[in-house]
């Protein structure tokens, strides 16, 4: 029933609800086809997104609607919205926040906006990625429960409810012009205590959502900001840990394999957040971040990898998912390949994102001891060649180098002098070796000693002070970006072959982002705003983000949503807004 009900949609249709333990993604017929339980990288117990068993949907019984929504604004408090031809239904929807370690709660409120309307419920929870249909399934006193392999499930509000004989619970229910009616479903990995009434979990996560997302009303964009920071926060656990995306297996090109699996916390992509909180003022994701990392620093040093679970665990080796058919164009992979990676550059975001604390005197004697393990870390490996930001082949890359450089000297300015004066003469040598081998004729920067290619990548270091804005080979670079990888207002990483660069992959948003701060930057105000605005249209209607966009066919490709987007998203908002008053009208 699933498959040939729930089929997957377009990445642009698909909302995103989460509480920073677990996320559950809902397609436009009010379908909830991905959520892994009780923990982001947990086996999931709804999968028809990737075209297997498990949903979870409420939708209009009129076959002819048209679907919409919107999130309230400052949460992920997300409305499904359907015009029919009976008039306008919402339903209003929430992971239950803040959220329980190991019990998933899903609220659901449908609401008929101007007409009597119909509805149609199903739930079918299927863990272990569709492993495990619903068995013991037991109605007392109006409420359902059920176990699915380890996991069990507790339903209220739906006492209309029967079994079907495909093993789903299905519901009719007429719900009136100015009334709602409310369903409750918890999922859990052990014993549940006495349900909370809906009204109440409605408070607590409105209250909660209120107190955690800043207001931004001085950039120029306060609206898309607390949307960013509300996913990154949705994302982000209570140990700290952020993970890059709430999905795997989401194709960046059809049938090319680039399909990973994101449910974990990348070192670096957490240290984007934290900098970008960080322009903003000293908010708690800036915490987290810090926490987070300062630990993974301290605990591995110059062994870091790119990537933890959130609880800090190692990431488990690539796999493929056999049972699960996956998203069209793409292939359900498990774990990922970068836990047996080096990335030098993640050393210096680390020491960037230290830097950005300690300017808002949020770093303890624990963190400086993070401080002095990460240099004494690229101190010791940075002459080794690492996979680099894209995560690929062993190289020398200038990048890692100057990123290095740039952390470096970001906690120097915070040091005492004796410190501060060794810690620069480091800095200064790396970036001297990587202007040794890696300055393009041209005079901009390029990717290694053996690749002479500009990289988007490559605006990062000045954007991050590994050199003065003012640096010829800074201004050199963002023309070669904009002129070779450039098109239509969006940019790629780096040209990989002879093809046509869409032929390839898809425009990367983050590199888009960088060309705002680079030209804001480089006092482009103009061009800065371009920028940014075309990147940040680059979204769904529920206004998020994938990794990629591909710009022939206007579509989001890659895992959803990617936090670091949103993370660039703010950071841009926030240092464009600086200017603001100085730039034509």
């Amino acid at each position: 029933m699933g498959e040939l009900k729930f089929p997957a949609h377009v990445l642009r249709e698909y909302a995103l609800i989460a509480d920073g333990e677990r996320g559950a993604i809902i397609g436009p017929k009010g379908d909830i086809g991905w959520m892994c339980v009780p923990r982001w990288d947990s086996d999931a117990a709804f999968t028809s997104m990737m075209g297997g068993p498990g949903y979870y949907s409420v939708f209009p019984r009129d076959p002819w609607f048209v679907w919409g929504g919107y999130y309230e604004e400052g949460s992920l408090i997300w409305h499904s919205r359907w015009v029919t031809s009976g008039g306008i239904a919402e339903c209003r929807e929430a992971l239950a926040f803040p959220s329980s370690p190991g019990k998933a709660t899903i609220l659901r409120r449908i609401i008929p906006v101007d007409e009597d309307t119909d509805f149609e419920v199903v739930l079918d929870v299927c863990a272990g990625f569709g492993r495990h249909s619903m068995t013991e399934v037991e109605k007392h006193k109006g409420t359902w429960t059920a176990r699915s392999g380890p996991l069990r499930v507790r339903w209220t509000g739906a006492e209309r409810a029967s079994l079907d004989s495909g093993g789903a619970l299905l519901m009719h229910i007429r719900v009136p012009k100015g009334g709602f009616h409310d369903l409750v479903l918890e999922i859990s990995s052990g014993p549940m205590d006495e349900p909370t009434p809906a009204d109440e979990l409605w408070r607590q996560t409105e209250t909660a959502w209120a107190s955690e997302v800043p207001e931004f009303e001085d950039n120029i964009a306060p609206r898309d900001s607390r949307h960013a920071y509300a996913v990154l926060r949705g994302l982000t656990s209570a140990g700290g840990g952020m993970v890059a995306a709430a999905t795997f297996g989401l194709p960046e090109r059809a049938e090319a394999g680039r399909n990973y699996d994101y449910r974990y916390a990348w070192i670096r992509d957490q240290c984007f957040v934290g900098q970008a909180v960080a322009v903003t003022g000293a908010h708690s994701l800036l915490d987290d971040a810090v926490r987070f990392v300062s630990e993974r620093v301290l605990e591995d040093g110059p062994g870091l990898k790119p990537a933890y679970r959130v609880d800090g665990t190692s990431v488990p080796d690539e796999h493929t998912l056999t049972r699960l058919p996956g998203y069209p164009g793409g292939k359900p992979k498990i774990g990922n390949w970068v836990n047996k990676q080096f990335q030098l550059d993640a050393l210096g975001e680390a020491l960037l994102l230290f830097g950005a604390a300690g300017a808002h005197d949020r770093l303890d004697l624990e963190c400086w001891r993070a401080v002095e393990a990460g240099i004494d870390a690229i101190e010791a490996r940075w002459r080794e060649p690492d996979a680099g930001i894209w995560e690929i082949d062993d190289e020398h890359w200038a990048h890692s180098r100057l990123m290095c450089s740039a952390g470096i000297r970001a906690v120097a300015t915070l040091a005492p002098a004796p410190q501060a004066s060794k810690w620069s003469a480091l800095a200064d040598g790396i970036a001297a070796d990587a202007a040794s081998d890696c300055v393009h004729p041209s005079g901009r920067w390029q990717r290694s000693p053996t690749d002479d290619r500009v990289d988007a990548a490559l605006l990062l270091p000045g954007i991050r002070g590994a050199y003065p804005p003012s640096d010829p080979r800074h201004r050199a670079t963002y023309d070669a970006i904009a002129e070779e990888l450039g098109r239509d207002g969006y940019v790629y990483r780096f040209r990989h072959d002879a093809r046509p660069l869409e032929d390839a992959e898809g425009a990367f948003l983050l590199c888009g982002f960088f060309m705002a701060l680079a030209a804001h930057q480089l006092g482009m105000g103009v061009e800065a705003r371009a920028w940014f605005e075309r990147n940040r249209a680059a979204c769904g209607p529920p206004g998020l983000f994938t990794e990629e966009f591909d710009v022939l066919e206007r579509q989001l490709r890659g895992n959803f949503p990617q936090a670091f987007v949103h993370a660039l998203l703010l950071e841009c908002s926030s240092r464009l807004s600086q200017s603001r008053a100085d730039d034509p009208a």
